[in-house]
Parts: structure tokens; sequence; C-alpha cells
């Protein structure tokens, strides 16, 4: 369902479920949480709406999490955004701090991101809004050196934080 306008609480609530789940989606990619969030409609506001969905996100599993990680780009592999994700508009804003990136900051930023899949079995997450390409590096290596039980959380947190950028973006 194309909207040309932002949608309302209101409107949100009286979609299909099938409209809402492919809205809610856009906001993350986990099936089970925007399953479980179009179920507990109706919302009386955004605020509302988060409040849910950060319920939803902690009762959620760790396959859960990661099927939500797969619906992002690698941070600084913005070529990626127009051949695979819904949201580009949204992940290519987020990710506006690796525009003006010199090619060593985007060259080790691949690297970091080949290491980190291949430690953790996902793509790098991170809330990338107001950050530059050199703060994302500095997380990148730092997280590296996390249990993957740590980083996991960490990751899960960092989904949430951009899932509830997204949801301002849908409803604001």
């Amino acid at each position: 369902m194309e909207r040309n306008h932002k949608m309302t609480i209101k409107e949100f609530n009286q979609l299909s479920t099938e409209d809402a789940k492919a809205e809610i989606f856009k906001c993350c990619g986990c099936t089970y949480w925007a399953t479980k969030l179009v179920d507990n409609r109706p919302f009386a506001s955004s605020d509302d709406l988060k409040v849910t969905s950060d319920t939803v996100w902690i009762s959620a599993e760790e396959k859960d999490w990661k099927e939500a990680f797969t619906h992002h780009p690698k941070i600084g592999d913005v070529k990626s955004l127009e051949k695979k994700f819904a949201t580009k508009e949204w992940a290519s804003a987020e990710q506006s701090g690796v525009g003006g990136a010199s090619v060593d900051v985007l060259n080790e930023l691949a690297a970091g991101n080949s290491e980190y899949e291949k430690k953790f079995g996902y793509i790098f997450i991170v809330c990338a809004t107001g950050k530059s390409a050199q703060e994302m590096l500095d997380l990148l290596k730092k997280r590296l050196t996390n249990t993957p039980e740590a980083e996991l959380k960490i990751a899960a947190r960092e989904q949430n934080k951009i899932t509830h950028l997204r949801i301002d973006k849908l409803f604001s």
C-alpha cells in the first residue's frame, strides 16, 4: 500500500490486517513483531504503539531479532539500499553520516562489516542517525570485542532505537 502522506494512528487502526502489517513492517522487518503489534490495535497514539512495540520486541526470540537484522543494508553500503530495501529513503537518510567519509574509512567499514558478520552471523546493526562514518567505525571495532551473547543484546537494542525512529517517520 503506497502512501503519499504521513499516516495517522486512526488510519493505521482502520487498515486491514494485511495492509497494517505491510505498513508497520517498514519500521522493523520482523514478522513476529509486526504480527503482534497489528494484533494489539487499536492504539491511542504513536507513543502507545511504541510502548507496545517495546513489549513485543523484548518478548521476541533470537531468530526474530535476526530476521529484523536482515532487513538492513550494511553500514556504508548505500548501493544495496536501491536493490533490496523498501525503506531505502529512510535507511539512506539514517546512514547520511557515511556520505562524506574518506575512502579509507569506507574501506575499513567494509572490512569491519565482513569481520563482524563472520564472528556474529549477522550484519553490524547500529542506530546510525546522527553518527559520522568514523563514529560508526569506532563502535564497530569496539563491538567486535563482545561475546556473541552480549552483542546480540546490543544489536537488538540498536534495532529497537531504529524502529522507534521509523515509527516516528511513519506517523509524524
